[in-house]
């Protein structure tokens, strides 16, 4: 059996992860809401939001579907912002275990990134 790269493993990678924390946006959106800017308007509905964009993310790489890698890098790009904020804020308020979790999570989001982009799409639409 062949070894898989992580050309190929990458993007069930972020299938899982994307459908995990999508999930987890919707039943648990307390979890999310301290990584939420304080400027940005509507918090809880953006987790929500957030989370659903991740679930489309992931069934769009399951289903191969041409636009869904691009969808998940501009996902991952979005939401990035609020993930350096976060980092910032822990930093800032002296809580050492989610400045050193913020911190160490934001570069991981590059191999996430480009595992999206190379996702394999259908080269033939889907037909219903």
């Amino acid at each position: 059996m062949a070894r898989k790269t992580l050309t190929e493993i990458g993007p069930k990678v972020v299938i899982g992860a994307f459908l995990l924390s999508g999930i987890l946006h919707l039943i648990a959106p307390e979890v999310f809401l301290p990584l939420m800017p304080d400027f940005l308007p509507f918090p809880k509905e953006l987790v929500y939001l957030s989370g659903v964009a991740e679930i489309v993310a992931a069934i769009g790489l399951i289903a191969k579907l041409r636009w869904a890698p691009i969808f998940t890098a501009l996902v991952l790009l979005a939401v990035w912002p609020a993930n350096w904020w976060a980092a910032i804020e822990a930093t800032s308020q002296g809580d050492t275990i989610t400045a050193i979790i913020s911190w160490l999570r934001l570069p991981l989001q590059l191999p996430l990134i480009y595992w999206a982009i190379k996702a394999p799409v259908r080269l033939k639409p889907v037909s219903l």
